[in-house]
């Protein structure tokens, strides 16, 4: 499976979200970035795809920043892939085209279809609280061997 930087980012700064549902404030930016090496300047740019797509809310002013739109258990990593990259169309477009006139073609198109099936349903079963869970919380501390 190939993604994009953006697409992990949005999943990094989702799963950030996560963690810190129970935070009393909204998590700024700098936060995100500083816990995770998000680079700010294109985290701007992806919390606003993933606000659009109802996954996280801003809070405005001095003390503002971002929260899950969502209860994490509903929030999944296709709907932040989706969010990100936008809804899901033919893979094989190539082969699409040419099935009119070629049986390869037919039979590659269904394949390619089968398999983004298949990877779809996958991701939209890992939820960003089983993700999170698996995580800890972020003031849990980490053991190194």
């Amino acid at each position: 499976m190939k993604l994009s930087a953006k697409t992990e980012y949005a999943a990094i700064a989702s799963l950030e979200l996560a963690r810190r549902v129970d935070s009393p404030s909204p998590v700024r930016i700098r936060d995100i970035c500083a816990a995770q090496g998000v680079p700010s300047r294109f985290l701007v740019h992806i919390l606003l795809l993933l606000k659009a797509a109802g996954i996280v809310v801003s809070v405005r002013g001095a003390a503002g920043g971002y929260r899950l739109a969502r209860d994490a258990e509903s929030v999944s990593l296709l709907d932040i892939r989706n969010a990100v990259e936008g809804p899901e169309g033919t893979v094989a477009t190539v082969s699409a085209e040419l099935a009119d006139t070629s049986r390869t073609a037919t039979v590659l198109a269904v394949a390619w279809d089968t398999a983004s099936a298949a990877e779809s349903e996958y991701l939209a079963g890992i939820t960003l609280a089983a993700l999170a869970a698996r995580c800890g919380r972020p003031s849990d501390p980490m053991y190194y061997i």
